[in-house]
């Protein structure tokens, strides 16, 4: 078994009124990869979107800071992680291994702003649909970052800020709220 821990820090919290931090937790054996993220100070009572990002190439994936900021609204937005932090790779939601990124089981955060996400996901499952999108079956936990997005919809937010999907899901659910690198755990 190989274990992969980040310690998830806040993104983006004197705009949003919250500083979201919690871990992340991979354990990783011949069959599962079994995933524990437990959040602490999100935006309350709500669904969070939080996923691994990365590079399909294996460059390392990095956390980004305000320098990524390239439109100065004061918010690093979705679409400005991507140079630092590669794309959306694996969604922590109710069947990562399906990869299906846009959907609402995510975990939902108590009044508190807590949740503990826990899943064990079929290895091979995950790394044939992480292969058939990326080319590549190898997930390189130690080359990604994870991410954990979402503020209420009622927030304000200005309208250079990106990441709309749809109109289901706005910038309001991928804002970017906390970041972790993942590093290898000896």
């Amino acid at each position: 078994m190989t274990k992969y821990r980040a310690e998830i820090k806040p993104l983006n919290a004197d705009k949003i009124g919250t500083r979201a931090h919690g871990t992340a937790e991979f354990e990783l054996t011949a069959t599962t990869l079994k995933i524990v993220v437990e959040m602490f100070d999100t935006p309350a009572s709500m669904q969070h979107w939080e996923h691994f990002h990365g590079f399909p190439d294996g460059r390392e994936a990095e956390v980004p800071t305000m320098v990524q900021d390239v439109n100065g609204d004061g918010f690093i937005d979705l679409e400005e992680t991507f140079p630092v932090s590669g794309t959306t790779m694996v969604p922590f939601d109710d069947q990562p291994d399906a990869m299906n990124i846009p959907n609402d089981t995510y975990p939902v955060s108590d009044q508190a702003g807590h949740y503990k996400y826990e899943k064990e996901v079929p290895l091979a499952n995950l790394q044939a649909q992480f292969e058939k999108t990326f080319k590549t079956s190898d997930l390189a936990l130690d080359k990604r970052v994870v991410y954990v997005h979402g503020v209420s919809p009622e927030m304000p937010m200005p309208a250079s800020v990106g990441g709309n999907l749809n109109e289901k899901y706005t910038c309001h659910t991928t804002l970017p709220i906390a970041c972790g690198k993942i590093v290898k755990v000896d």
